[in-house]
């Protein structure tokens, strides 16, 4: 199996400040992979880290089997990266915000405009690449910036809240030109998101992380299944007396059974199999049935069984750091990002 990612014992400190606590993880080649977790739980400093930007404290990761501390050059001809702020200017042009980039990446002259053109191209963007990015919606804007890291084309996309503040047609555009690039170039997409319903949808497999731990993985389907019982939801004409309550109990095989006035929630492993039993038994007892709905659990219902205990916390992985440990972080970022830009 081969492997787009393979991180072994990572751990990276701020100070006293533990962002990432022995982080396992490995993510096929060829796969959208989705990481989950509340504000401050550490996927930034995890993303920037597999893209060399940061250097473990401790442990190894592994980027298409080169080593990110010590083969960073190889793996940043592998790898592109779209950060959560904006990276794109907005007083030039689509077109030309792709040149700098490709002058920055070191592209070569000869087939530069053909590498442009197609990324654009790529993107759906063609049409307005000669107009000032300050004209963009919102969508076309995060577009553009994954135009910039796919002129490379890459064998691993980093994306850090790939479609953050846009609305729900623009996020569908920018996600079916992803599935689009992993489709047709087996282009490997490992993004973070607090869209459940965009990691449900687009990834093949996810990690739950909090707290700078990974604790849990698994493909959508085998998330939702850990949380346990599908959900089989009865409004009656009026409330059931207890006794009818305690005989559904025991006379349905139910794991639990939640009565809120006129409404009867009932926990089953199966609903497809139980609902019909369940209401012949309402029914039966005279239970006056105004509706029934079947339910599973959801990938929220995944994310506050795992790490919801963290989910109100701060936005951003720095800002959990205190002042000395974030300036750390951000003098660290910022030394990469210029030994990469001159080539080092």
């Amino acid at each position: 199996m081969v492997l787009a990612v393979s991180v072994h014992d990572l751990s990276k400190k701020y100070g006293d400040f533990l962002a990432l606590d022995g982080i396992n993880l490995k993510v096929r080649a060829g796969k959208i992979f989705a990481i989950l977790g509340p504000n401050g739980a550490g996927k930034t400093t995890l993303m920037r880290i597999l893209t060399t930007q940061f250097e473990p404290t401790e442990g190894v990761a592994f980027v298409l089997g080169r080593n990110v501390a010590t083969e960073g050059d190889e793996v940043r001809r592998l790898v592109s990266y779209v950060p959560q702020e904006m990276s794109v200017w907005t007083d030039i042009t689509g077109i030309e915000n792709l040149l700098i980039y490709a002058k920055i990446y070191g592209l070569p002259v000869a087939g530069r405009k053909e590498m442009i053109t197609a990324a654009l191209k790529t993107m759906g963007l063609e049409r307005v690449q000669n107009q000032l990015v300050s004209t963009y919606s919102g969508g076309m804007i995060r577009k553009l910036e994954i135009a910039s890291a796919i002129m490379l084309n890459p064998r691993i996309l980093f994306l850090d809240e790939p479609t953050i503040g846009l609305d729900p047609a623009a996020r569908k555009t920018v996600w079916d030109k992803l599935q689009a690039l992993n489709r047709e170039n087996r282009t490997s997409v490992f993004f973070s998101t607090h869209y459940m319903d965009e990691a449900d949808e687009n990834a093949d497999e996810i990690a739950i992380i909090d707290a700078g731990r990974i604790v849990k993985t698994g493909s959508p389907k085998k998330l939702k299944q850990s949380v346990g019982n599908e959900i089989i939801t009865v409004e009656l004409k009026s409330p059931l007396n207890h006794a009818i309550v305690e005989r559904l109990r025991t006379a349905v095989r139910v794991e639990n059974v939640e009565v809120s006035g006129s409404s009867l929630r009932v926990f089953v492993k199966d609903s497809a199999a139980s609902l019909a039993t369940v209401v012949r038994f309402l029914e039966k007892n005279h239970a006056g049935v105004r509706s029934v709905v079947a339910s599973n659990p959801t990938l929220e219902d995944v994310f506050l069984k795992y790490a919801g205990r963290n989910a109100g916390g701060d936005a951003g992985d720095g800002r959990k750091l205190g002042r000395a440990d974030k300036s750390r972080s951000m003098n660290e970022l910022r030394a990469t990002r210029k030994r990469i830009m001159r080539g080092g």
